[in-house]
């Protein structure tokens, strides 16, 4: 062996990417990444299990397990050889997920919609955390928590979130009874890859502790669950509650069939799962207190340490060590962010557009912001809210909607493209504000994930938070995260804190807020609140009518 190294594979919403990553200092030596086949399943499942043509309900977001092992079996032999590495030289995989995207299995972890008698049943699938139709016992949960005064509501801002292991898991027993009666183990994807990786079913501390409502050693109450539905007071104890793995450590090791398709060796250490957003921390050097890291993709996932306990509205959970030991991790998002842009690239903006950006040899997204960059702040005579995929922070609501207000017959794509910029931007300080109001600190704002290649972007956010701007060093902040907990596990640093002060890698306040820009911003601020408090707390209940109303006639359609 020469230098050691590890992999770290992160697996998205549309993509796994694997990265080749060098134990001593992080250099990252050679990635791939491997789109999935079936992609996001929100219309119909995939042929041949689609039966009669039946459309999914709104708010539906699916996926085909077997894609993600196409990723091991594609993505880590790509990167092995992008890196020119000696698979001999790799002592440890880690892995991390989306969540909370969680799958129904048997007892051996065979996901039941592998299984003929439920290939047509939408509920033996992959819940991707984008899934929101689970809003109903979401609610419902909540409201009895409350009534019953739970010491564990507080921890998630007083608000569960329809993203979450037990509002999913309760819309299957409801929905597909038979579904639930056939699942054994209900199965966070982060857990469910490591499975297939070690052949040991190992549940990692993070998910169970920020979407499993694991607190102080526990789970919701088996009264509590029965009052929720008489059928669903054995939940914990038949088909969640299993041994919590510690981040950083090892799992198992890699079996020979995994070995088969990865080309990496038997038996190497394979690290205990994590969530994408969690893992970005260390490899951006910022797991200290006060540092707020944000993965921002198709979703942004805020993620930030604090040394005390504190109840923050809205958050999506704290966690005693849910970052990195001896710390308070917490975490808030926002539902759609680089998914709201890509979705106004593909269906808002006109052909002439895609046509100069083809001449240019650019992306319609790089054309737009280009063409908005040119624009003073409040130019564009607009203001947006961002929630085309409902809202995770602070409102915890994915009944809400997007709304665009101001647009004319003189505006045009760019304009509605930087307020689509500007509202997510808007999105993040408010949650920015909560954090702070409630007494957790915030310092510096750390982008990681993909729309950091987005200079615009990184400028308004700047300017909108008024906070110094960090960037992540790498392009692949997930996947090298996850290859410092490999590290970890391997054995080949003491701790999640020496590794990422080893492995992680950052820009130190890259973008600076400029003060004429905070001060235009914080007008239109003032306008995105008003809006966001109208629309969002119960003032005026148009987005909910308007989702119902769509519901009743998809459904009369299927």
């Amino acid at each position: 062996m020469t230098e050691p190294l590890v992999v770290g594979v992160d697996f998205g919403t549309l993509s796994g990417r694997a990265v080749v990553v060098r134990v001593a200092d992080g250099a990252e030596l050679g990635s791939a990444t491997h789109r999935y086949r079936h992609g996001v399943l929100d219309r119909a499942l995939p042929e041949p299990a689609r039966p009669d043509g039946r459309v999914l309900p709104p708010d539906w977001a699916l996926q085909v397990p077997a894609d993600y092992v196409d990723v091991l079996r594609h993505a880590v032999p790509a990167a092995l050889e992008s890196a020119g590495a000696d698979p001999a030289d790799v002592v440890g995989v880690g892995t991390d997920f989306t969540a909370c995207t969680m799958v129904p299995t048997t007892a051996d972890g065979t996901p039941l919609c592998e299984l003929p008698e439920f290939a047509a049943n939408p509920h033996a699938y992959v819940k991707l955390w984008r899934h929101h139709a689970a809003q109903p016992q979401a609610d419902r949960i909540t409201a009895l928590a409350a009534e019953r005064q739970e010491k564990w509501l507080p921890r998630y801002g007083g608000l569960i979130s329809s993203e979450w292991e037990f509002a999913k898991a309760l819309e299957v027993l409801e929905e597909a009874p038979e579904v639930y009666a056939a699942m054994r183990h209900w199965v966070e994807l982060a857990d469910w890859i490591v499975w297939q990786l070690t052949g040991t079913y190992v549940r990692n501390a993070c998910t169970a502790g920020y979407k499993g409502i694991h607190q102080d050693g526990g789970y919701p109450s088996a009264g509590f669950l029965r009052e929720l539905n008489p059928g669903f007071g054995g939940f914990v104890s038949e088909k969640l509650e299993h041994p919590l793995g510690q981040l950083g450590s090892r799992a198992g090791g890699l079996t020979a069939e995994a070995a088969r398709w990865t080309g990496l060796t038997e038996g190497i250490a394979v690290a205990v799962g994590n969530v994408d957003a969690h893992v970005t921390a260390p490899a951006a050097r910022a797991a200290g207190p006060g540092q707020l890291v944000a993965i921002m993709g198709t979703s942004t996932c805020h993620v930030l340490n604090g040394t005390e306990l504190r109840e923050v509205p809205g958050m999506c959970g704290v966690v005693d060590g849910g970052i990195v030991a001896g710390l308070w991790g917490y975490e808030a998002g926002q539902s759609g962010v680089g998914d709201i842009f890509g979705w106004f690239v593909e269906h808002g903006v006109p052909p002439e557009y895609h046509d100069r950006a083809r001449e240019l040899g650019l992306s319609v997204h790089d054309l737009l912001s280009e063409l908005a960059s040119r624009q003073e702040i409040g130019e564009h005579g607009l203001v947006a809210l961002d929630w085309h995929s409902g809202n995770r922070s602070v409102l915890v609501d994915h009944e809400l909607s997007g709304l665009i207000v101001g647009q004319t017959l003189a505006t045009r794509a760019e304009d509605t493209y930087r307020a689509l910029l500007e509202a997510t931007a808007f999105g993040t300080r408010t949650i920015v504000e909560t954090f702070v109001a409630a007494g957790v600190p915030v310092t510096e704002f750390v982008a990681a994930g993909g729309l950091i290649r987005n200079p615009l972007l990184m400028r308004i956010y700047a300017d909108v938070l008024n906070l110094p701007l960090s960037v992540s060093g790498s392009a692949q902040g997930p996947a090298l995260g996850s290859a410092i907990h490999a590290a970890v596990a391997a054995g080949c640093h003491r701790s999640v804190g020496a590794a990422s002060a080893a492995m992680g890698s950052v820009r130190r306040g890259v973008y600076q807020p400029i003060p004429r820009n905070v001060e235009a911003y914080d007008r239109l601020y003032a306008e995105y609140t008003a809006l966001h408090d109208y629309f969002g707390r119960g003032a005026n209940e148009v987005m909910h009518r308007l989702k119902d109303l769509r519901r009743s006639v998809r459904k009369g359609q299927s």
